[in-house]
């Protein structure tokens, strides 16, 4: 029996990982049950008929081989307890009370077997159809643009589905490139349909607004749209995401903008391991956190959510991340802190830094994933060291 996978892309290429969940035994077991039910049974003396291997034999077989090889230890076993019976000479009745028993075993093993088959055509089909699914909704982004290299991890708690409330979108358009990570309400399959809303609306929103606080009230009057549609739905509430939007401009792109709706801040990783997190700021007359998507309404005065521009030289990472990430508890209930977790040190590229975190995450929480988790990082390609000039025709040797 296999665990979800985790999906991974880095550079455009997908990956999942099979995670084994329960370590089975050896498949050799059936036969070796077997094979030592005949042993003992004839270095045992003749009226002593020990059946337990054999019916040990056939369930295991049901559980470990295919139909198939199901019904070869069934026959093998059935045929053993006939000789071993023979052998022994016992009463017409109790050898047909031993016989009818292993047959009724035999019966029960090839029905576990079909069961169990069934079982994992359907969690495999399952599997196929959440890993559809995830691909239509969460497309794989490209792993390059310009100077810019891309990587993306997402991890879902929600067993089988492979994708819950947590979102990610790249989208390249003539104002640069732009980012989107979020987390929309709920969980599993029932918070997709919000995610496509907000997906959608943010690379159309992308490719339209000059401006980056333009692109995130875009992205929720669609959502409070969708939600107005759904308000004569029984069992609905009102929709809200939080999200934070990155933009590196196609003007300058050595530095870096942000618009924070309620959501944990970036992190921005310089070439000398530095970390700093990048936190909105107050403007005149307004908070410096916005509310989330779906809930401005709500707001006294608006949140402007924004961050200044801040620089974003070559070398650097800028890393977005879900609340999966910063809610991550160990045994003593303490968070993890991917500041500290990153501070002092220094990747290679993108997809390094994600399964460093990853690695990390799972060592602080000893496994247990307790929310989705979406993880973006784009880094700048570091500048090329410049090659001496060659020494001039009278300097030569």
């Amino acid at each position: 029996m296999w665990g979800d996978g985790q999906r991974e892309t880095d550079g455009g290429r997908t990956r999942v990982r099979a995670i084994p969940v329960i370590g089975r035994p050896p498949w050799m077991l059936p036969l070796l049950l077997v094979l030592l039910g005949l042993a003992v049974n004839l270095l045992t003396p003749a009226d002593v008929f020990l059946s337990a291997p054999f019916i040990a034999a056939c369930l295991i077989a049901a559980a470990l081989w295919s139909f198939g090889g199901t019904v070869v230890t069934v026959l093998a076993s059935t045929a053993a307890v006939v000789v071993l019976l023979v052998r022994a000479g016992l009463q017409p009745t109790e050898s047909t009370v031993r016989l009818v028993t292993n047959a009724t075993v035999g019966v029960l093993a090839l029905v576990l077997s079909r069961v169990l088959h069934h079982s994992e055509v359907s969690a495999a089909s399952a599997h196929q159809v959440a890993e559809a699914v995830q691909l239509a909704v969460l497309p794989v982004p490209p792993g390059r643009v310009g100077d810019l290299r891309i990587a993306v991890r997402y991890e879902a708690a929600q067993a089988h589905a492979r994708i819950g409330g947590d979102l990610y979108g790249v989208q390249r358009t003539p104002y640069g490139l732009r980012l989107l990570v979020g987390d929309v309400r709920g969980k599993g399959t029932e918070a997709v349909g919000t995610v496509t809303v907000v997906l959608g609306a943010f690379r159309e929103a992308a490719e339209a607004e000059a401006d980056l606080a333009a692109v995130a009230d875009r992205v929720e009057h669609a959502l409070l749209r969708e939600a107005g549609q759904r308000e004569t739905r029984p069992g609905r509430s009102e929709e809200f995401a939080t999200a934070v939007f990155a933009e590196v401009p196609a003007d300058a792109p050595g530095s870096l903008r942000i618009v924070n709706r309620g959501h944990p801040p970036p992190v921005l990783l310089t070439g000398r391991g530095e970390v700093r997190l990048l936190e909105p700021d107050a403007e005149p007359g307004t908070e410096a956190y916005a509310l989330p998507l779906g809930l401005g309404d709500l707001a006294g005065g608006p949140g402007s959510g924004r961050t200044e521009p801040v620089p974003f030289p070559p070398g650097s990472l800028l890393l977005l991340h879900t609340d999966g990430l910063t809610e991550a508890r160990n045994a003593a209930d303490d968070f993890y802190d991917p500041a500290e977790g990153l501070r002092g040190r220094r990747f290679t590229g993108p997809a390094a830094l994600l399964d460093h975190l990853l690695a990390d995450v799972g060592a602080h929480t000893g496994g247990h994933q307790g929310d989705d988790m979406a993880l973006l990082a784009v880094m700048r390609d570091p500048e090329s060291p410049e090659l001496p000039e060659p020494p001039a025709a009278g300097d030569r040797p």
